[in-house]
């Protein structure tokens, strides 16, 4: 697919990256309120409905890309999309709190499991780096003995989760009422998903998740024929371009989870889909060819695998101290992991070799 978009002029590889775009935002957008009326309607907790659902159809363009990436050898490129993404999801979250959100995004989740997620994502992030410092076992049918413990312990979390999701010990004692968006929805008429019965509500999510994984792949496609038509393929600028179309379907349903009030979900949306980042290491080496692909981690990878720890555990302490303060119009969190992801750009704009 790129190759033929490569051949087109660059104003139809355009045309066909924004019609692209617009169909991953307005997908992304549908998918967000399919998940929470499916969410209210089974007494499905917010955060595990964002944390498998959600996370999982947003990650659909990803993942093909991922497996297409390790099945023809690109090592490189199937940990930098995996592990170099992170950062850039997690500052979603900060451009939504900058953006949309009245206090501190943090201080909106009504149960701790946010919280708990984000320290399940760092055991597992900080679980590959104890693997990439003392190098990765290969088995006999060439996968690492790494990635397979990666994928039980995201099997091991998810069931966590589930379990957790229905059992909470504890809640604030304050908290910022997240009803209201629903309230002025309510008084405006109700939502439009109230007369769909749940069959529907399924196949609408389905529908939109499917969207959402052929948009994204005409995305991918289009900003790397761009990337090549204007000489941009190996630079920073053409990573960035690709890094940002691939984040395109978490921003969309992040940003509607906020403004129909469903803020768990929209933090979990976040932190599933990076969990999800970690756990695709396990199919992308079954695909790849040769030596376990934890191997060619570089030094790039690594330092975004330590970003990802560190923006994480910043939002993991906004969601312990609940703060309403903000900076800027966004929480102090949220400000802080903005900074850290401009370090983190210039870092790999250094690592790129880029001038």
């Amino acid at each position: 697919m790129i190759s033929a978009l490569a051949q087109l002029p660059l104003p139809a590889t355009l045309a066909a990256f924004v019609v692209a775009a617009i169909g991953v935002w307005l997908a992304g957008t549908r998918l967000a309120v399919f998940a929470d009326a499916i969410a209210a309607r089974k007494r499905i907790g917010q955060a595990f409905m964002g944390l498998i659902f959600v996370a999982a159809a947003t990650s659909l363009p990803e993942l093909v890309t991922t497996l297409y990436g390790a099945y023809v050898g690109q090592a490189q490129l199937v940990l930098g999309n995996m592990f170099g993404g992170i950062t850039m999801q997690t500052a979603i979250l900060a451009l939504v709190d900058l953006l949309i959100v009245s206090y501190a995004l943090t201080s909106y989740p009504s149960g701790p499991t946010s919280a708990l997620e984000a320290t399940l994502l760092i055991a597992l992030l900080a679980m590959l780096l104890g693997l990439h410092s003392v190098g990765e076992l290969a088995l006999p049918f060439g996968v690492g003995l790494g990635t397979v413990l990666l994928g039980l312990a995201y099997v091991g979390i998810v069931a966590m989760l589930r379990h957790y999701d229905g059992v909470q010990s504890w809640i604030p004692v304050e908290s910022v009422d997240a009803a209201l968006p629903r309230k002025v929805q309510e008084e405006n008429g109700g939502s439009a998903t109230d007369g769909m019965s749940t069959a529907g509500l399924v196949i609408g999510f389905a529908l939109m998740g499917l969207a959402i994984l052929l948009c994204g792949l005409v995305l991918i496609a289009s900003s790397a024929a761009i990337a090549e038509q204007t000489g941009l393929g190996s630079s920073f600028i053409g990573m960035t371009l690709l890094a940002t179309a691939t984040s395109l379907p978490e921003v969309s349903t992040t940003i509607s989870a906020v403004r129909i009030g469903a803020y768990s979900m929209a933090i979990s949306n976040i932190f599933g889909s990076n969990l999800l980042m970690v756990a695709m290491v396990l199919p992308a080496d079954i695909v790849y060819g040769g030596a376990p692909i934890l191997g060619a981690i570089d030094q790039g990878t690594a330092f975004a695998i330590i970003s990802g720890i560190l923006v994480t555990s910043v939002y993991l302490a906004g969601l312990i101290i609940r703060s309403r303060r903000t900076v800027l119009r966004m929480g102090v969190d949220s400000a802080l992991v903005l900074l850290i992801y401009a370090i983190t750009v210039a870092v790999f704009y250094h690592f790129s070799g880029a001038s």
